[in-house]
């Protein structure tokens, strides 16, 4: 195996005996090595041999900002899912599971737990994926040392349901057009052009997915908890939070429905981080 990228020192990028491109990863795999260098195949743990090339970027640029452990609590998961499930995931889930995962560890660590609105939709609506997202709770707390609530079983098992395409529960073009509509919106009100191959902007457009499926398909929420960690987060993103109101409006006027607190919460987190770092 010969490198062609180094990603970290667990983490690099080379050709397979078909000559594509792979992601092999393995303790110290890559340290103290360049391009060119071989690695032993017997030190490899895992490959990663997406399907998308865009998919196999955005998982090199999340390769390089999250730990590896993530990355193998995220493949244990999957293994889970799809023995315990039968189905066929898309190769996508391994980037947004191990992105969640990460962010959701760093927000835990902070201090900051989110309830899910959504978690008794879940539990009723996919039992067999919410048990998976449960499993998935043992899994995490084994190898990071974090102890969940359940509300975050229900945020895996949608991450769960999402990497099913299930396409009879979606319009796809609604579903696009609502994305869209709000990412017009912020664009304007920012007057900004998003840098979409970010992996702030996917995580903004994943979360933007979700929230357009739950409306078309009218499994919206009416739960108005979060009152204060809301009042925190509107003064610190003053700006994002105004945007927000602006969307809220939008869709009111368009889709009679009115966000709810956990909702504009989330929306103020994602729009403020991508609009950062599109900023900076």
């Amino acid at each position: 195996m010969i490198i062609r990228k180094i990603l970290n020192n667990n983490v690099a990028v080379i050709r397979d005996k078909f000559d594509q491109e792979v992601i092999v990863m393995g303790k110290g795999i890559a340290y103290q090595k360049k391009n060119g260098d071989l690695i032993d195949e017997q030190v490899v743990e895992k490959i990663y041999s997406l399907s998308t090339k865009e998919s196999f970027i955005k998982l090199q640029d999340l390769l390089t900002e999250i730990p590896i452990e993530y990355f193998n609590v995220s493949d244990q998961i999957i293994n889970y899912a799809k023995l315990t499930l039968g189905k066929k995931l898309n190769d996508s889930m391994y980037i947004s599971l191990s992105d969640h995962i990460f962010t959701a560890v760093n927000r835990f660590r902070d201090g900051v737990i989110l309830k899910n609105a959504l978690l008794w939709d879940i539990k009723r609506f996919y039992p067999e994926e919410y048990e998976v997202g449960v499993k998935a709770l043992q899994f995490i707390s084994q190898d990071l040392d974090i102890q969940f609530p359940d509300d975050e079983a229900g945020f895996l098992a949608l991450h769960i349901v999402n990497a099913e395409d299930r396409e009879e529960s979606q319009d796809i073009y609604r579903v696009t057009k609502i994305i869209q509509e709000i990412s017009n919106i912020i664009r304007l009100y920012f007057q900004i052009n998003f840098d979409e191959k970010s992996v702030y902007f996917y995580r903004f457009i994943s979360h933007l997915k979700f929230f357009a499926q739950r409306l078309v398909s009218g499994n919206m929420h009416g739960n108005e908890s979060d009152q204060d960690l809301l009042d925190v987060i509107k003064s610190k993103y003053k700006n994002a939070f105004l945007c927000v109101e602006k969307i809220e409006k939008y869709i009111e006027a368009n889709y009679n429905y009115n966000l709810t607190n956990e909702e504009k919460l989330y929306l103020t987190v994602h729009i403020q981080r991508v609009v950062y770092k599109t900023n900076s």
